[in-house]
């Protein structure tokens, strides 16, 4: 494992992930009503972001890497889609699953992955050179 690929694709792409959470989450699907709106832990937000960043790095450092743009959207959308329906799961489990909220979650983690594991890639390419 390239342990500075490792921590700076990570940190990269930490960084890309909370961006992208602010942008759909924060300003796209914003909704004032909701219970909790304006109560969020911004520090936990940002920490499971990095950790999510790192996990994602973590899979393309290892054996040979994945430096390529293409590559690192496939496998990424992949771990995004199962971490999603995996944390669903759990996290609903002493109430009902709501399946269309269920399946928006999951389709915002894959598209949000993709783009997360295209920069980690990249960021893997160009450190490689």
């Amino acid at each position: 494992m390239n342990v500075k690929n490792f921590i700076v694709g990570g940190i990269v792409g930490g960084i890309v992930n909370y961006l992208l959470g602010w942008l759909i989450y924060g300003i796209l699907l914003n909704d004032p009503t909701a219970p909790n709106a304006g109560k969020e832990n911004m520090m936990l937000i940002f920490a499971g972001c990095m950790i999510f960043g790192f996990l994602i790095s973590y899979i393309f450092s290892q054996g040979e890497g994945i430096t390529k743009c293409v590559h690192g959207i496939k496998v990424a959308a992949g771990v995004g889609l199962l971490t999603s329906v995996w944390f669903d799961c759990f996290y609903h489990m002493y109430d009902s699953l709501d399946y269309k909220m269920t399946a928006m979650g999951a389709a915002i983690s894959l598209a949000m992955a993709a783009i997360v594991g295209a920069t980690v890639a990249v960021v893997n390419g160009k450190m490689k050179a």
